[in-house]
């Protein structure tokens, strides 16, 4: 039966990564907002509703290794979430890496459920792998809000000085 979860589950994330990697690639045709950076991590934290349930919970150690883990990959994410101008306001730039990243860290969590699923419950699994997306978005996140802001200013005081008015997003 654990199988079975284990190929849905794996099925599941593939479609999540298809959805991910199409809305990025979306997201590059319009402007980015405070909003839009600061948003799918306040959304994303009722997955910590999960954790309600005593088999979702990771040991403490199981609980850092996942969070640690996030961080890491979290510099690839950081790495390749470049901010452009185009017609006085701020777009993501379209990174042909974030595709390949995500495509990779998918396949590495297939693979990765599929070596210990055996040894790990599925329940405990998933939580593992929420808290390792967690501790993925959350400094890629930061990362990208600190990075906007800088450059929000920078436009701001560039077109101050060209006398015009900033577009509002």
């Amino acid at each position: 039966m654990d199988d079975i979860y284990i190929w849905i589950t794996s099925v599941g994330a593939v479609v999540m990564a298809s959805l991910a990697i199409f809305i990025r690639l979306k997201a590059t045709k319009r402007p980015v907002s405070a909003k839009k950076i600061i948003v799918p991590p306040i959304f994303m934290s009722t997955g910590f509703l999960m954790f309600l349930y005593e088999p979702a919970r990771p040991a403490f150690l199981q609980v850092i290794e996942a969070v640690l883990v996030g961080i890491l990959f979290s510099f690839l994410l950081i790495k390749t979430s470049k901010f452009e101008i185009r017609d006085q306001q701020i777009y993501m730039k379209r990174s042909k890496a974030f595709a390949f990243i995500l495509i990779g860290l998918l396949l590495a969590r297939i693979i990765f459920k599929l070596l210990i699923g055996d040894l790990i419950n599925v329940e405990e699994l998933a939580g593992m792998f929420f808290l390792l997306a967690y501790g993925m978005i959350v400094p890629w996140r930061i990362s990208m809000y600190m990075n906007y802001r800088k450059l929000e200013s920078n436009l701001k005081k560039s077109l101050k000085s060209q006398g015009a008015m900033p577009v509002e997003t």
